[in-house]
């Protein structure tokens, strides 16, 4: 909207350009995104269920009775601050659109799980829908040019491929993302680095035709409206952690995490380069995808591994190696914060 407003009210007052400056835009959407969660947070949780403590997972009753599902406060305003934000474009509809839909499922499990809620396979099935979904709005049918790690030349792919592959990485960050959402802060302090990586990228690298061209990497129109999404998702997770910070007055939730994982993964694959996961959210996918292997071999191959192993990794490290969750936050943080510029650095100049 304020793109298409600047456009319009520019020729009577110059200033008005700044509506669809990408610089100006990214900082508005991210304080405008943090302060509506920080003030209106606060104010609506008393409307979110009750959080009951999870089975099998360290210290739950400490999280008794605190507010579960603050995504549904925090999604909202990510998508209005986006439609504000955004330049018009029926894809952007169709990602917030499937980032609604996720919220709503985390919902509704929040909600129900004193009842039962959703079972596992009803919640994976859901979200193999919603990243479908996604998969087929990134190509639009149409075949891909993606880049690798060590290859020069970029790739076309096409869409019957890239669409399995997509909708398969999409529904990996969405369950690593929700099963590292254990500690208070650490979901979404990992979360918002790796949104601030994928900004940096898609603005800076990818979106730039000259640094592109200069790192051999295909360059991509769009780049830059994908950023503005990463910077005020990133505006959400900060005013959400200032409540969220040890001890946690509101929990994120299946309604927050689940869609903040889609978003992440949807990022990736704006990017060009799947890999870019393993860079920017490796200690997400440390900490909750190799949990999802041990019980996805444990129950359908009946193949036990890392069975000295807790998992999420978060658990173990507070449960069996005596960390503290300030200590499992920092440390988690710190590896990933000094690691993905390590391995965005090997990315680029190696190739």
């Amino acid at each position: 909207m304020l793109p298409w407003l600047g456009h319009q009210l520019e020729p009577f007052f110059g200033p008005f350009r700044l509506f669809y400056s990408y610089l100006f835009l990214s900082g508005f959407g991210a304080a405008l995104a943090a302060a509506l969660t920080w003030f209106l947070l606060p104010r609506l949780w008393h409307l979110l269920p009750a959080d009951k403590g999870r089975a099998y997972a360290v210290d739950a009753d400490k999280s008794i009775g605190k507010p579960v599902a603050a995504g549904a406060i925090f999604v909202p305003i990510f998508l209005f601050v986006s439609l504000l934000i955004m330049p018009f474009d029926w894809r952007y509809l169709g990602v917030l659109s499937c980032i609604s839909l996720s919220m709503l499922e985390g919902l509704w499990d929040d909600s129900t799980k004193t009842r039962g809620g959703l079972s596992e396979l009803q919640l994976g099935l859901i979200d193999l829908v919603i990243s479908l979904c996604g998969a087929v709005i990134l190509c639009r049918l149409q075949p891909i040019e993606i880049w690798l790690p060590l290859f020069k030349q970029s790739l076309i792919i096409s869409p019957w491929l890239y669409i399995p592959l997509a909708t398969g990485l999409l529904w990996l960050t969405i369950n690593a993302t929700n099963c590292t959402d254990g500690v208070d802060g650490l979901s979404g302090s990992l979360s918002i680095l790796a949104l601030l990586y994928l900004a940096g990228i898609l603005y800076g690298i990818v979106g730039h035709q000259d640094v592109s061209q200069h790192l051999l990497v295909p360059h991509y129109a769009d780049g830059a409206d994908w950023a503005l999404l990463a910077f005020t998702m990133a505006g959400c997770l900060a005013g959400y952690l200032w409540y969220n910070a040890f001890p946690s007055q509101v929990l994120m939730g299946d309604a927050g995490s689940r869609p903040m994982g889609f978003l992440i993964g949807m990022l990736v694959l704006a990017c060009g380069n799947p890999f870019l996961i393993i860079v920017v959210a490796g200690l997400v996918l440390v900490n909750g995808a190799t949990g999802l292997l041990k019980v996805a071999l444990l129950r359908f191959f009946k193949i036990s591994i890392f069975k000295t192993v807790r998992y999420p990794l978060h658990d173990h490290m507070r449960k069996n190696l005596g960390w503290s969750p300030t200590q499992v936050l920092v440390r988690f943080m710190l590896l990933q914060a000094v690691g993905t510029p390590i391995l965005l650095l090997i990315l680029f100049k190696v190739r």
